[in-house]
C-alpha cells in the first residue's frame, strides 16, 4: 500500500504515520526526516535545500522532486511506503503521479488527510519544542499549508483518493477512524 499523510505543522502526522507504518507493516518516509539528513551532511541537495527550511519555506519542487526521487529508487520502499511532508502542493502531487509512472510503480492508493484548527496546531508545535518550531517559523508553515497545501486536498478528492480524518480526537480515536477510512480504499 501506498499512502501520503498530510496535515498543518502539529497534525499529529508524525505520531500517526509511525503507529500506522507499524499497523501495515509499511517503511515509513519521513521527508523531514531526509530534508534534516541532508542538511547535517551537507550533501548537494542538503545545501539546496537549507536556507528554505531554515526560513519555514518551501524548498523549490524541482530539488523536492529530485529527494523524492532518490529515496522511490531504494529497495526498502518496493513493495510500498507511507509518506509524510510531501506533496506539500498541487503540482508535487501530479508531479508524484508522473515520478510514480516514470519509474513503472503504481500510483498512490490514498491521501490521509488530518484536519485541525489553527489553534491547535501551534499549541501543539510550541509543546514539542523542536528547534525549527519556532512561534513566527509555526506560524509561517501554517500560513504556507493553507495557501499552498489545501489544493492538493481537492486533488485526491477529485481522485478519490482522500481520506479526511479529525485530527483533534485522541489517538486512539484518530487510528480508529484511519482504519475504517482505510477499509474502502
Amino acid at each position: 500500500m501506498k499512502l501520503i499523510i498530510l496535515g498543518g505543522p502539529g497534525a499529529g502526522k508524525g505520531t500517526q504515520a509511525q503507529w500506522l507504518c507499524g499497523y501495515l507493516q509499511i517503511p515509513l518516509i519521513s521527508i523531514g526526516d531526509l530534508l534534516r539528513e541532508a542538511i547535517a551532511a551537507q550533501t548537494e541537495l542538503g545545501q539546496e535545500a537549507q536556507p528554505y527550511v531554515e526560513k519555514g519555506e518551501l524548498v523549490p519542487d524541482e530539488t523536492m522532486i529530485e529527494f523524492v526521487r532518490q529515496r522511490l529508487l531504494m529497495s526498502d520502499v518496493s513493495d510500498g511506503w507511507l509518506m509524510d511532508g510531501y506533496p506539500r502542493t498541487a503540482f508535487q502531487a501530479e508531479e508524484l503521479d508522473f515520478l510514480l509512472d516514470d519509474l513503472g510503480q503504481k500510483p498512490i492508493d490514498g491521501a490521509i488527510y488530518f484536519k485541525v484548527s489553527e489553534k491547535v496546531s501551534i499549541s501543539r508545535c510550541l509543546e514539542r519544542s523542536r528547534q525549527d518550531d519556532r512561534r513566527e517559523i509555526i506560524q509561517r508553515r501554517i500560513e504556507l499549508f493553507y495557501q499552498r497545501t489545501i489544493p492538493i486536498l481537492e486533488y485526491y478528492e477529485y481522485r478519490q483518493k482522500l481520506l479526511t480524518i479529525d485530527g483533534e480526537q485522541p489517538v486512539t480515536q484518530v487510528q480508529q477512524q484511519i482504519l475504517e477510512k482505510l477499509k474502502f480504499l
